[in-house]
C-alpha cells in the first residue's frame, strides 16, 4: 500500500515551494529520488536509516523503499466549493488522497501578497475547513435524498442503515464540524461511512510554513494556530519552505548535516513531514530481506500476519502457514539471518501474531 497526500492552502502560502522541495529531495532517502507522475503529482521515499542499514549489510540486487505519493493541488480560494477558481476540479483531486497536509502561511514577506491582504493563518484555515465543509454537505444531502426515498418505498434495511449514517453527518456538517468529528460503532456504518469519502473525513496536518528564523521554535502564528487548534485531534508540525529549498540543493549528507546543525535542526522538515504524513494514518513499516531484494511494506498498525503477507501477494494470505520474524535490531545486532537463528532468536509467529514496525518478515504459504 502507498499512501497519497494532498497538499492544500491558500495561494501564496508556500504550498509550491515546499512541493519543491519534495521533489528536490533525493538527498533525503539515500539514493532512492523522488520522481515527478505528472506536473503537480510526485512519488517519494519514507526516510528511514533502516531501510538503508539493510541494504548495507545485505548487498541486495534490488532495493524498493515505501513511498508516499504527493499531489499539489491548485491554491484554493473562498468560494471554492461553488466552483470560484480551480473550484471542482480541486475538490476531485483531494477526494482521491488518503490524508491532506494543510499549509499555512505563518510568515511576513512584504515580496509575497497574501490573497486576503494580510498575514493570518487562522482566518486562512478556516476558508478552507469551511470550503470543505459546505462541499461535504452538498454531497451528503443529494445521497441522503436518494437513500430516504429507498428506505421509505421498499423498507431496505440498508438503506436505512445508510440514511442514519447520512443523518448523522449532516448535522455534525451544518454545526460546523468536520465529518471526522462523528464516529460510528458497527462494521457497517463505518464501512459506509468511509466509502462516502468525505473530504473532512480525511485526517489532517496542519504545516505551519514559517521563515527562517522560526524553523526551530516557530512564532506568534503557529502560537495562534495551536490555540485554534485546542481539542480538535488533528496535528500539526512547524516547517520553513525557504529553509527546506536551501538544504536541498545541497549535494551531499555531510553538507546538510552541517546546515542543519547550524540552524538548530536534527532533521529536515521534509523528513519528518514525511513520517508525520505516516503517522497520521496509523502507518508502519515490515521489511522483507535477503541477497535478491531488500524492501519496505507499509501496514496499518495492528495487522496480523496474514494480511501482512496479503500486502505482497494475495496468494500469501489465503495459504498463510506461519510467519518467521526476526527483530530489526536482533538482525543488526547479530549481523546475518543465519546468526540470528543460531542464537535463537528467529521466532515462528501463527495467524495470530501482530506485526511490529520494523519486523524482518518470512511468509510460509501453499496454495
Amino acid at each position: 500500500m502507498s499512501l497519497k497526500c494532498g497538499i492544500v492552502g491558500l495561494p501564496n502560502v508556500g504550498k509550491s515551494t515546499l512541493f519543491n522541495c519534495l521533489s528536490n529531495a533525493k538527498a533525503q532517502s539515500a539514493n532512492f529520488p523522488f520522481c515527478t507522475i505528472e506536473p503537480n503529482v510526485g512519488m517519494i521515499t519514507v526516510p528511514d536509516e533502516r531501510l538503508n542499514k539493510l541494504v548495507e549489510m545485505c548487498n541486495p540486487r534490488s532495493v524498493v523503499p515505501a513511498t508516499v505519493e504527493i499531489v499539489d493541488i491548485a491554491g484554493l480560494v473562498k468560494g471554492a466549493s461553488k466552483g470560484e477558481g480551480l473550484g471542482n476540479k480541486f475538490l476531485a483531486n483531494i477526494r482521491e488522497t488518503d490524508a491532506i497536509l494543510h499549509v499555512l502561511r505563518c510568515f511576513d514577506d512584504d515580496n509575497i501578497t497574501h490573497v486576503d491582504g494580510n498575514v493570518d493563518p487562522v482566518r486562512d484555515m478556516e476558508i478552507i475547513n469551511y470550503e470543505l465543509q459546505i462541499k461535504d454537505l452538498e454531497t451528503v444531502e443529494t445521497r441522503l435524498s436518494k437513500t430516504l426515498k429507498a428506505a421509505q418505498t421498499g423498507g431496505d434495511k440498508t438503506a436505512k442503515l445508510q440514511a442514519e449514517v447520512l443523518k448523522a453527518y449532516k448535522e455534525a456538517l451544518e454545526q460546523g464540524q468536520p465529518a471526522r468529528s462523528v464516529q460510528f460503532e458497527t462494521k457497517d456504518e463505518q464501512r459506509f461511512a468511509h466509502d462516502l469519502f468525505l473530504l473532512t473525513n480525511k485526517p489532517v496536518l496542519y504545516v505551519c510554513n514559517v521563515d527562517d528564523a522560526s524553523a526551530v521554535e516557530g512564532n506568534k502564528y503557529v502560537e495562534q494556530v495551536k490555540e485554534a487548534l485546542k481539542g480538535d485531534s488533528s496535528q500539526i508540525m512547524i516547517v520553513a519552505a525557504a529553509t527546506e529549498s536551501d538544504i536541498a540543493e545541497l549535494e551531499t549528507a555531510e553538507e546538510r548535516a552541517e546546515f542543519l546543525e547550524e540552524i538548530g535542526l536534527k532533521e529536515s522538515g521534509v523528513s519528518r513531514l514525511i513520517r508525520a504524513a505516516y503517522a497520521l494514518l496509523d502507518l508502519q513499516t515490515y521489511f522483507t530481506a535477503g541477497a535478491d531484494e531488500v524492501r519496505a511494506w507499509t501496514f496499518l498498525r495492528g495487522t496480523k500476519a496474514p494480511q501482512a503477507a496479503g500486502i505482497i501477494h494475495t496468494d500469501f494470505e489465503k495459504g498463510f502457514i506461519r510467519a518467521e520474524v526476526i527483530k530489526y535490531d536482533d538482525f543488526v545486532t547479530l549481523g546475518s539471518e543465519n546468526a540470528v537463528k543460531e542464537a535463537g532468536k528467529m521466532s515462528v509467529e501463527g495467524k495470530e501474531y501482530v506485526v511490529n514496525d520494523g519486523d524482518i518478515m518470512h511468509f510460509r504459504f501453499n496454495v
